[in-house]
């Protein structure tokens, strides 16, 4: 098993409280990717897109 290490330098880590039909919604997203991703990783992903749509305005 791959050891998980120290995350990049140019990061941070956010901690994050969300109400349970949230929480559920991203499950729901994560079961709709083909490759499962982690909660963390669904969450990136949205932001990404939502950095995206911003940056289009």
């Amino acid at each position: 098993m791959k050891k998980m290490g120290r995350p990049p330098v140019d990061t941070e880590a956010v901690t994050v409280r969300l109400p349970r039909e949230l929480i559920t919604a991203l499950d729901d997203a994560r079961r709709s990717e083909p490759d499962m991703p982690t909660r963390q990783e669904i969450i990136r992903r949205v932001l990404l897109e939502w950095q995206a749509a911003q940056e289009q305005e």
